[in-house]
C-alpha cells in the first residue's frame, strides 16, 4: 500500500516559479510514489481576499496550472476544496479541540496579521485547523511542506494527540516531507510572493518573462559593468541555480571577476527558464481549449474525495460518541 498524500494551494492568483519549484515539481515527482490528493484550497482563500468577484476565475486559472505541471488525474485526486464539504465539518469538530492560545502562537498568524490589519477574522486566526482538517480527512500521513509551513504541520500533529487521547485512534499523524526548495526569493529578494508581487507567473509568455526577469535586483554593491560581483548575495544568481544548474559555476567565476555584467545573467537567465518553462506553456493553452475537460476532472477528482471523507467522517462521529 502507498503511503497518502495530501498537499493544497490557495487561489490567490495564478501560480508562479516559486509555486512551481517549491511544489508542484514534488507534487508531480510524487504521483508515482505516494497515494497523492491535491486540492485547491478556495475555502482558505477566504481568509484574505475581501473581494470574491474573481475567485473561480481564479481557481479555474490554478488548475489549469498545476495540470500544465504534469499533474495526472489518472494517478492523483485532484479537485476544489469546497466541493467536499465534509471538510467545513471536520474543521468544527477540531475546533473544539485546539486551544486558542495554540492559534496564537503561530508564526505565520502574526506575518498575516501585519499584511492584513484591517482584516483580522475568525477565518485568519483558525487557519491552521482548516488545514489540519485538510489533511486529517483524507487520513494523510505525509505532507509535503516548506520551512514556513513547519509549524502548521505540527499544530495538525499536536490536533491528531489530542483528539486521538481524548477520543479514539482515528487519525494518523502525518509527517513533514521538506521541499527541495523552502525558499523561493522573488525579484525584490524578499519571499516571493502573491500578495506582493515580486513573482514571475508560470502562465506569462516569454517575453514578459525577460521583461521581468531585467527589474530583478542584483548585487546592490555593483555600480559598475566593471566592478567585480558577489554571486552569493544575488538573487539573479541564486535562480541560475534553480533553471541554469549547468552553467551556474561558470557564471559565478564570470561574475566575480567582472567577465559578466549583470544585464548578461539576466538575459541568459531569462533564455533558460523560458526553455524549461515553454512545455508547461504549451500544455496549458491547449487545456484553455478544453473547458469541459478541465471540469470533468474537477467533477471526477471531488466524487473520488468525498467517498474518502464520507467514511473518516463515519468515523470521526463514531469516536466522539455522535449518532
Amino acid at each position: 500500500m502507498k503511503k497518502r498524500i495530501f498537499s493544497g494551494m490557495r487561489p490567490t492568483g495564478r501560480l508562479h516559479i516559486g509555486n512551481y519549484l517549491g511544489a508542484l515539481q514534488n507534487w508531480v515527482r510524487m504521483q508515482d510514489e505516494y497515494d497523492c490528493v491535491y486540492s485547491v484550497v478556495d475555502i482558505h482563500a477566504l481568509t484574505s481576499l475581501e473581494d470574491t468577484s474573481a475567485l473561480g476565475s481564479l481557481t479555474h486559472e490554478m488548475v489549469l496550472d498545476i495540470m500544465a505541471a504534469g499533474i495526472d488525474p489518472q494517478k492523483s485526486i485532484l479537485f476544489v476544496q469546497s466541493h467536499v464539504p465534509e471538510v467545513t465539518e471536520l474543521n468544527t469538530y477540531l475546533s473544539m479541540v485546539t486551544p486558542l492560545s495554540w492559534l496564537l502562537r503561530v508564526p505565520t498568524f502574526k506575518e498575516k496579521v501585519k499584511l492584513q490589519p484591517h482584516n483580522v477574522n475568525y477565518g485568519l486566526v483558525g487557519y491552521p485547523v482548516l488545514m489540519a482538517a485538510d489533511i486529517l480527512l483524507y487520513k494523510a500521513e505525509v505532507v509535503p511542506v516548506g520551512q514556513d509551513q513547519i509549524p502548521h504541520l505540527e499544530l495538525t500533529r499536536e490536533i491528531v494527540r489530542r483528539f486521538n487521547t481524548r477520543f479514539n485512534p482515528v487519525f494518523p499523524e502525518p509527517e513533514g516531507r521538506l521541499t527541495s526548495f523552502p525558499v523561493v526569493l522573488g525579484l525584490d529578494g524578499e519571499k516571493m510572493s502573491k500578495q506582493t508581487g515580486n513573482l514571475i507567473e508560470l502562465a506569462i509568455t516569454a517575453e514578459q518573462t525577460a521583461k521581468k526577469i531585467m527589474g530583478a535586483i542584483t548585487d546592490p554593491s555593483r555600480k559598475y559593468r566593471s566592478d567585480p560581483g558577489n554571486p552569493d548575495v544575488c538573487n539573479v544568481y541564486r535562480l541560475h541555480g534553480y533553471f541554469n544548474a549547468a552553467e551556474v559555476e561558470e557564471i559565478a567565476g564570470k561574475c566575480r571577476s567582472a567577465a559578466i555584467g549583470c544585464v548578461d545573467c539576466k538575459k541568459r537567465l531569462a533564455e533558460r527558464m523560458n526553455h524549461e518553462l515553454e512545455p508547461i506553456r504549451v500544455r496549458r493553452r491547449e487545456l484553455e481549449q478544453k473547458p469541459e475537460l478541465v471540469k470533468l476532472v474537477l467533477e471526477e477528482g471531488a466524487e473520488k474525495a468525498r467517498a474518502i471523507a464520507r467514511k473518516t467522517m463515519s468515523d470521526v462521529r463514531l469516536a466522539m460518541g455522535m449518532v
